[in-house]
C-alpha cells in the first residue's frame, strides 16, 4: 500500500491534524528564518540593540490584539479561515520587505513585522484551538500528547527557521532570502484553502464581541503566569544573546544563526517528549502543582548564569550549558502550559479561551523584547538574566492558584 494510499484512508479527524500541522510547520519556518534575518541583518547594518528590538514591536503588539479578537473571530467563522487568513498575511509582509533597501526604513520594516505578528497569532491560535475540536472528550492523555506533539515539533522548526535564515542571509542576501519564503509559504496557502474542512472549531452559537475576556479564573490565573514565563525566556534570548554572543564572543552569521538554531530545535524535541518527563507512565497529566515546581526549578538557571558572566567564572563553558538546561526546563514548562489552556479551554468556541491565553502569552514576549533590547544597551546580559529569574519565580508562584489535581 502506497503511502498517499494510507493517508487517503486516515480517519477524517487524523487528516484534518496532519493539515493543520503541516500548515503551522510550514509558517513556523518562515517566521523563525525571517526573525533571525531581520536581526543579523540589521546589526549588521549598525542598528543598536534597542533599535532593533523596536523592530518587532509591532510584531509583539499585534500579537496581542490579534489573540484576543482572533479568538472570538475563529470562535463566529472557523479555524480554517483564521489559519488561512495568518497564511496569507504571512506572504502579504514577506512581499513587503521585497522593495528596494533604501526603503527598507525602520517604520516600514516594523509595518512589515506587525503584519507578521498577526499572521503568526491567528496561525498558533487556529492550530492550537483545532487540536481540542478534534479529540474526542475526556481523552486527556491523547490531548496532552498531541498538544505536545504539534508545539514541540513547531519550535524545532522555528529551530531550523533561524539556522535558514542565518544561512539564506549569507548565501543569497536580504531580499533573494525573503523572495523564496514568500513563493514557498503562498504554495501552503493555496493547499491549505483547498483542503482545510471548513466548520472547524465554529462555535453553535456565535459570541458577541463582549466575551472575547475569559470569565474563568483558571484560565486567568494561567494566562499570567504564561505572560511571565515568556516574558522571562525573551528578555535575554530575542535581542541580548544574539548580540551578545556576535559581540563579546565574535561569532559571524553562521554561527549565531546554527547555535541558535540547535537550541530551539533541541528545545522542540523536549516539548515532544514532555509527557513522557511529567507522568504519562503512571497515567497522568500536569496540573497546577507540576506548573508551579517545574517553573520553581527553571528560576534557579538564568541567576546561576548570571552569577558565573559577573565573576567571569568560566563565561563561555556556563553561558551555553546554562542555556541547554534553561532550554530543558523551559520546553517542559512550555509544554505543560500548552496542555493546561486546552484542557482548561471549552470545547464549544475554543478558540475564545485559548485566543485570551496566547494574548497574554503575547503580552509577555511583547515585554520581554523590550526589555531585551533595553536592559541589554544600558545594564548588560546579567541584567536580562536576573530578571528573567524573578519573572519565572513570579509565574511559579502565581501557579499555585491553579487546580491542583491530576486526571487521569
Amino acid at each position: 500500500m502506497s503511502l498517499f494510499t494510507k493517508l487517503a484512508n486516515l480517519p477524517s479527524e487524523i487528516k484534518q491534524y496532519l493539515i493543520v500541522t503541516g500548515n503551522y510547520w510550514a509558517f513556523t519556518l518562515t517566521d523563525g528564518a525571517l526573525r533571525m534575518l531581520v536581526v543579523l541583518h540589521f546589526h549588521g547594518l549598525g542598528f543598536s540593540p534597542i533599535e532593533i528590538a523596536m523592530l518587532f514591536l509591532f510584531y509583539e503588539i499585534f500579537g496581542v490584539v490579534t489573540n484576543l479578537v482572533g479568538g472570538w473571530l475563529g470562535a463566529r467563522v472557523g479555524l480554517n479561515r483564521t489559519m488561512n487568513i495568518g497564511l496569507g498575511l504571512q506572504v502579504f509582509a514577506l512581499s513587503m520587505l521585497l522593495v528596494p533597501s533604501e526603503w527598507l526604513t525602520v517604520v516600514w520594516v516594523m509595518a512589515a513585522q506587525a503584519l507578521s505578528g498577526i499572521a503568526k497569532d491567528l496561525n498558533k491560535m487556529s492550530a492550537k484551538s483545532a487540536i481540542k475540536t478534534l479529540v474526542p472528550a475526556g481523552a486527556e492523555g491523547k490531548l496532552y500528547q498531541w498538544v505536545a506533539i504539534l508545539t514541540g515539533s513547531k519550535n524545532a522548526l522555528k529551530g531550523v527557521g533561524f539556522f535558514l535564515g542565518g544561512a539564506l542571509l549569507t548565501v543569497f542576501g536580504f531580499q533573494a532570502a525573503i523572495l523564496i519564503m514568500a513563493v514557498a509559504l503562498l504554495l501552503v496557502w493555496i493547499f491549505s484553502v483547498l483542503t482545510l474542512k471548513s466548520q472547524l472549531g465554529k462555535a453553535t452559537v456565535k459570541p458577541r464581541f463582549t466575551e472575547i475576556f475569559s470569565k474563568s479564573s483558571t484560565i486567568n490565573y494561567l494566562s499570567a503566569a504564561r505572560l511571565f514565563l515568556f516574558a522571562a525566556r525573551d528578555v535575554w534570548f530575542v535581542v541580548a544573546l544574539p548580540v551578545f554572543l556576535a559581540s563579546q564572543f565574535g561569532w559571524d552569521h553562521w554561527y549565531v544563526g546554527g547555535f541558535l538554531a540547535l537550541w530551539v530545535i533541541a528545545y522542540g524535541g523536549v516539548q515532544s517528549f514532555a509527557p513522557h518527563f511529567t507522568g504519562k507512565k503512571q497515567g497522568k497529566v500536569p496540573d497546577g502543582k507540576s506548573a508551579c515546581l517545574w517553573a520553581a526549578v527553571l528560576a534557579i538557571i538564568p541567576g546561576v548564569i548570571a552569577l558565573a558572566l559577573t565573576f567571569d567564572w568560566h563565561s563561555h563553558i556556563m553561558l551555553i550549558g546554562g542555556l541547554l538546561v534553561f532550554g530543558v526546563l523551559f520546553a517542559v514548562n512550555s509544554s505543560m502550559h500548552s496542555y493546561l489552556i486546552v484542557s482548561y479551554a471549552g470545547k464549544d468556541g475554543v478558540s475564545l479561551d485559548v485566543g485570551f491565553y496566547y494574548m497574554a502569552n503575547a503580552m509577555g514576549r511583547l515585554i520581554g523584547t523590550l526589555l531585551s533590547g533595553w536592559v541589554f544597551q544600558q545594564y548588560g546580559l546579567e541584567a536580562c538574566l536576573w530578571i528573567s529569574s524573578v519573572m519565572i519565580a513570579l509565574a511559579a508562584i502565581i501557579s499555585t492558584r491553579l487546580p491542583q489535581q491530576s486526571h487521569s
